[in-house]
This record gives structure tokens, C-alpha cells and sequence, in this order.
């Protein structure tokens, strides 16, 4: 196969990975990080932590996150 005759590579910057910003302060929930501090793994989905979890800056419940859309 000639290289001319490949499909065109799309390179992508954009992270697909969902996150989750807390309306109090800002900060930014990453599934693909999780928050090892607070005990949740990499790879964990917002929607499977615990409901008792709370923001690590400023302690407000998870129901202040809300979908990072960019």
C-alpha cells in the first residue's frame, strides 16, 4: 500500500475522559485520575463514587459537581 492511498491520522488533543468541576470552587474532577487522596482509583466513573465524598478543596458534597463541557 502506497502511503497516499492510507487513510488520513487525525491528531487530537481533546481528552475524552469525563470531568466534573465543583460549582463552589472550581475544582476539577478527572475520571481518568480519580482522587487517590480520598480513596477513589483512576478509572472511576463520577457517577460510582460514593455519595458521602466531597470536594478535596472545599468540602462540598458531590451534588456541586456538575459535567465539564469544553
Amino acid at each position: 500500500m502506497r502511503a497516499t492511498d492510507e487513510a488520513p491520522r487525525i491528531e487530537t488533543d481533546i481528552d475524552a475522559t469525563p470531568k466534573w468541576i465543583c460549582r463552589v470552587c472550581g475544582w476539577i474532577y478527572d475520571e481518568s485520575l480519580g482522587d487517590p487522596d480520598s480513596g477513589i482509583a483512576p478509572g472511576t466513573r463520577f457517577q460510582d463514587i460514593p455519595d458521602d465524598w466531597v470536594c478535596p478543596d472545599c468540602l462540598v458534597s458531590k451534588s456541586s459537581f456538575v459535567l465539564l463541557v469544553v
